[in-house]
């Protein structure tokens, strides 16, 4: 990837907002399991940070793809990661198709005042019954006259209790299942929604909630693209999300490598610093080898996405190492920090309990193992038809 002036101008814009405006106040965060979401979007928003690549006609900057994912990079220098998942999901999850395939009124209604940092959105997919089984669905909406009117629940919403519009996919018709659902833009204060705080062992600063929907009405014309292409759509919402998830990592996994280069080096145990033991400094550029690997998958893979390429394998491939590296490099931080990795404010155990859901959300690892091999031609009945 060739980056421009223009790219590190934006990389050293979200670096100090980072820095000034989202780091200093994690702590508290953290504690509170909630970040004062409407606050911070609108400073996001005035800097022109929540629209890069999105439509000028609505307040976006009309970028390529490439400037979202160097904002995103620059989110991994989050010292916590429910932020930078709070912001993917209003940039690059629930608002790609709305900006994509969305008519003048959903656009001017929900995509403006997302960019401009007015408004919270969230993405309305997962069930209780299921996450990565997008199919299987079964939340409804059915016309009635000029409106939808939806039953259903969603389950594990970022966002979820805060939002004020939900890009939700739900049955449409009675049809096969991947042609059958529709993307509604669904505003959250409408009535017969309610919602349910849900806990977690990680991203903590990021609520989450249960969303239930008691035959709730909207209006028809908040449908975003063509009615019964829903699956299609959120499909290609899971690409950049999936990029989003690898790309936002990348500057984490660099901070706590160097986080425990440095607490290893002063941490002494039979004479000498724990970093001296070569089992553990060959560890540590192992994972830093992995590290750049990495980098060069997902920037390879963004390269392609602007090129106007097929990207489901790398992207594929970039969110599965993406998870399993995340585990497997926090695990072996944590265990050079000793006790000190056991404790609950510690950097390298928020970033354990953090991670630990990038292989699960936007897919978990087994689905992306299937697109993989879908695509290998490994699966019965398949051939290698696509490599992109």
């Amino acid at each position: 990837m060739q980056f421009t002036p223009e790219h590190d101008n934006l990389r050293r814009t979200v670096a100090k907002f980072v820095d000034t405006e989202i780091n200093p106040h994690v702590d508290a965060w953290e504690a509170a399991e909630e970040f004062p979401s409407h606050d911070l979007f609108k400073k996001l928003g005035d800097l022109g940070l929540l629209g890069i690549k999105y439509d000028p006609d609505y307040g976006g900057l009309g970028l390529d793809f490439s400037y979202s994912m160097v904002m995103a990079e620059e989110l991994g220098l989050c010292a916590a990661g429910g932020v930078p998942m709070a912001i993917g999901v209003h940039t690059d999850m629930c608002t790609p198709a709305l900006n994509r395939f969305g008519s003048d009124h959903v656009k001017k209604t929900f995509l403006a005042p997302s960019i401009a940092g007015d408004v919270v959105g969230c993405l309305g997919v997962s069930e209780p019954g299921g996450g990565s089984d997008v199919a299987a669905v079964k939340t409804t909406a059915r016309v009635d006259g000029d409106d939808f009117v939806i039953s259903g629940t969603k389950m594990w919403i970022t966002n979820g209790m805060k939002a004020d519009w939900c890009c939700l996919l739900a049955n449409t018709s009675d049809g096969p299942p991947h042609k059958n659902k529709s993307l509604i833009a669904v505003p959250m204060d409408a009535k017969g929604i309610s919602r349910q705080k849900i806990r977690k062992i990680g991203m903590n600063s990021s609520d989450t909630a249960q969303l239930f929907f008691d035959e709730v009405r909207v209006p028809r014309r908040n449908l975003i693209g063509q009615e019964g292409m829903g699956f299609t759509m959120q499909m290609l919402q899971f690409q950049e999300e999936r990029l989003y998830s690898a790309a936002s990592s990348l500057k984490g996994f660099d901070r706590l490598i160097d986080l425990t280069i440095d607490y290893a080096g002063a941490r002494t145990t039979f004479g000498k610093p724990v970093l001296d033991n070569q089992v553990v400094h060959f560890r540590l550029a192992e994972l830093r080898t992995e590290v750049e690997a990495l980098r060069a998958l997902t920037w390879s893979a963004i390269e392609q996405y602007v090129a106007g390429r097929d990207v489901t394998r790398l992207a594929s491939m970039a969110k599965l190492k993406t998870g399993r590296l995340a585990r497997e490099l926090t695990d072996s931080c944590l265990q050079y920090w000793g006790g000190m990795g056991y404790t609950l404010d510690n950097p390298v155990s928020r970033a354990f309990r953090d991670t630990r859901l990038v292989s699960i959300g936007a897919g978990a690892d087994e689905i992306m193992l299937g697109i993989i091999c879908k695509l290998e031609g490994t699966l019965p009945g398949t051939s290698n038809k696509a490599r992109g």
